[in-house]
Parts: structure tokens; sequence; C-alpha cells
């Protein structure tokens, strides 16, 4: 019998191309699902006697979490394959064809109730979905991308925090009693530039020309290579370090931590050093520095990010004093 009923489920059991040919079995829930599949597969091998099913895709997501590292992640300059194998694991690893926006749903839900930032989960969430998309560019997976269609977490926009001159004068005579010899100087790069910390701190002498900084593509964020114009003042001071491996700088940012807590700055949660580019980019707008070549000088790729600073500019918006309606009547 083609059919029959078991303890597991409906089992379908035939051989359609006859004695000796390739002999088909699979389990199903119901008859009707059963029945469907016998219909399905007799019809192709009448069609094309040599035609086999699709195997299963038994692969793990952990399996393309190294699939993806190996084809595109190890080129890339972030912490994204340590966090892909990190959600995986915590996800249970399941088979990738039964990964389903329902379960990171639910996954999101659980880390949200564990205290879990709405920030940390959408990037968790970015890096996901951007592994499916890219190992569908490559070819290597046609499974679709389960998370596509899922909205991340809504997050109100907080106010940046900036130092004022007087704090930035604060922050500087600290850094210039600290027993770092770097310090200072990497701070004074990061305001002059609006650099992150990590670009100021891993500067080489090669970087440095006259009137101007380089920002290389892999010690940067985006990947992409940036300059930004700076006083001679400040290439003189870079050029007379004396410079290890061609680094002009040794690692710093404890000592930065603790100028920090000498100045008495406070700051909010997680700006420690990037309270430096916001300085930067905050002093620049309110100085009536131009919103596009902010955004050149940061290395934004959207122009959004770099609208976080735009209320800053003492034009911002200006118009709205002269075109709203009351003034209108006033002048009526």
């Amino acid at each position: 019998m083609a059919i029959r009923k078991t303890s597991s489920g409906w089992v379908v059991d035939i051989q359609p191309g006859g004695r000796g040919r390739r002999r088909y079995r699979k389990t199903f829930a119901t008859k009707a699902d059963a029945k469907r599949w016998e219909l399905h597969i007799s019809e192709k091998i009448s069609q094309k006697p040599e035609w086999k099913p699709q195997q299963r895709d038994t692969r793990r997501l952990l399996d393309l979490v190294e699939l993806w590292n190996d084809r595109h992640g190890k080129r890339l300059h972030s912490d994204q394959y340590k966090r892909l194998k990190a959600v995986s694991e915590r996800l249970g690893n399941p088979v990738v064809t039964a990964f389903h926006v329902s379960k990171f749903v639910m996954y999101r839900e659980s880390r949200l109730n564990e205290g879990i930032t709405p920030g940390t989960l959408n990037r968790e969430h970015a890096y996901l979905r951007g592994m499916f998309h890219e190992l569908g560019r490559l070819g290597v997976w046609g499974g679709g991308n389960p998370l596509q269609g899922l909205r991340q977490l809504k997050i109100p926009e907080r106010e940046l925090s900036f130092l004022t001159l007087e704090e930035i004068e604060r922050l500087l005579d600290a850094a210039a009693k600290s027993r770092s010899q770097n310090v200072r100087l990497v701070i004074e790069v990061c305001l002059s530039t609006g650099a992150r910390w990590s670009e100021a701190e891993s500067l080489c002498l090669e970087q440095v020309h006259d009137g101007r900084v380089d920002f290389v593509g892999d010690r940067t964020k985006s990947g992409k290579n940036r300059s930004v114009p700076v006083s001679l003042e400040l290439v003189e001071k870079l050029r007379s370090r004396r410079s290890e491996r061609g680094r002009i700088f040794q690692g710093c940012y404890g000592a930065f931590r603790r100028c920090v807590k000498r100045a008495e700055l406070d700051l909010p949660r997680g700006q420690l050093s990037h309270v430096l580019r916001h300085t930067f980019a905050s002093h620049f707008m309110m100085n009536g520095g131009n919103i596009i070549t902010l955004q050149r000088i940061l290395g934004h790729q959207s122009l959004t990010m770099t609208m976080r600073y735009a209320h800053l500019s003492p034009d911002h918006l200006k118009e709205a004093v002269k075109l709203n309606p009351l003034s209108a009547l006033t002048l009526g």
C-alpha cells in the first residue's frame, strides 16, 4: 500500500518508476498531506524520470554564520562575527529552515525582560538580517531572509552630550597632569578632527601631512578614507612624537578615563570617549559650520546621522520666526 497509518503519522512509501527504481518514503501529520506529496512525486517522475526531490537543508544557524564569515565577514573590521555567534548560541542554534521571525521576536522579548537595551537588540537584528542578505547575494543561501519584514524597536532620540569650553579646559588640564605622555594629544586630535578615539589613537606618521590628517579605511568604522584639515601646530606636535612601529601613540584609553574623573565631568553612560566627537560636531555647528561639510568630516554615510547636530546652528529654522502665520497678522 502506498500510504499507511502508523504511530508516527501517515507514511508514504512509493516506487513510481517501477521495480528496481528509486523508492520514496516520507511521513506526514495528515493523510491529505501524504496524498498531495504522493501525487507530486508521481507527476515529477512521469515528466522527468531522473528527477530527484530537493534535499532538506539541515544546516544550523551557526553553520551559516561560519559560511558568512568565510565568504565575507573576515574582511570586515568589526565585531559582527563574534556577535552573530553569540546570538546564534542564545537562540539555541536552530536548523535554519525552522528559524522564523516569530522565534526572533520571542528571543527579543526575553532579552528585553533581562534588561538588555533596545539599541543592542536592534544591532543583533541588523547583523542577522544582513547575514542572510549577504549569503543570498553570494548565492549560497536560497531560503529568503526570515527577518526582512521585521521592524526594529523604536528608540527615543536622546540628547547628545558635549563639553563646554570651560569643561574642555578642565579636561586638557587634567590630561596635562596625567602620567600618560599620549592622552592629551589624542584628545586634541579628537577635538580638532571629530575622529573617534580608536581612529585618533591608532594614527601612524604616514597619515599626517602638511595641513591635514588622513583617516584610512582599515581603521575607520565605515571602512572608507577621509581627510580632515588641521592646524600646522597640531601637525608639528604629531610629527615630533617618537613612534613605535609607525604608530604615533600607545594605548591610553584608561588614562583618558582617569582624566575625565579628575576633571569632574558628568557624562551620560556610553558617551565617554565619544563625547569628544560630539563636542567637535556641536561646536562646529554652533560656530556656523555647514551640515554637509560636517557630514564629510565625520565620515557619516547618511546625512540623517549628521542632522542630529543641525539644531545647534545659529541659523537653524530661524525662518519660523518670520514665516509663521501670526507674524503675517502682525505685519498687516
